[in-house]
């Protein structure tokens, strides 16, 4: 068993309590909603998070790290995107640490982020650079400090990511073959926290 896997299956300890603590009805659909969206995602479930009950139709993420900006703009570059982390091996991630504040308009915060991602990966924009390396088992932890703004429509849908990577925070290693958890482990771990039923 990798050494990561009880943060990763834990990743929403904190928001779970959060959500259990907050009142208001459409901020708990919206940290809900997050919730369920990272747990699809890190499953390679990402068709699922994109449906229209989720997500709206035309969603629209800015991701900047490293000096670089993308800009997924519609469903067909965002659909493109998490296709591309799925192929390039760079799908299993998690949150360590998070503040989150929710308001009608959406949620914002800080993270503590994992990431097991392919070496060829490793340059200065990982969310630019998405693509796996030649050698499958050549795969390094990165972890950094991430800005979350995630704006919300009024029927509690997601319209978009807008990502920010504090660089001073980066932080690579290489991990033990052992302990990377790969993307089926992760489905399999991952799967009764999404069949989880939250009041």
């Amino acid at each position: 068993m990798s050494r990561y896997e009880h943060a990763f299956t834990h990743m929403f300890a904190s928001l779970e309590k959060q959500i259990d603590n907050t009142d208001n009805p459409r901020h708990r659909a919206i940290l809900k909603n997050y919730r369920r969206h990272g747990l699809l995602e890190v499953s390679g479930r990402y068709r699922e998070l994109l449906a229209p009950s989720m997500t709206v139709e035309h969603p629209h993420y800015r991701l900047h790290e490293g000096g670089t900006s993308v800009i997924l703009d519609g469903m067909a570059q965002v659909m493109a995107f998490y296709e591309s982390l799925v192929k390039a091996n760079a799908i299993v991630m998690w949150v360590n640490k998070q503040d989150i504040a929710v308001n009608d308009r959406g949620f914002s915060g800080e993270v503590e982020f994992s990431q097991f991602v392919p070496g060829a990966m490793l340059g200065d924009s990982v969310f630019g650079s998405v693509r796996a390396g030649d050698d499958p088992t050549d795969i390094y932890l990165l972890k950094r400090t991430l800005a979350f703004v995630w704006p919300y429509d009024e029927r509690g849908r997601l319209i978009g990511e807008h990502v920010y990577e504090d660089t001073a925070s980066r932080e690579i290693t290489k991990p033990d073959p052992a302990d990377v958890i790969t993307a089926e482990r992760a489905a399999e771990l991952l799967a009764p926290e999404i069949d989880k039923e939250l009041p």
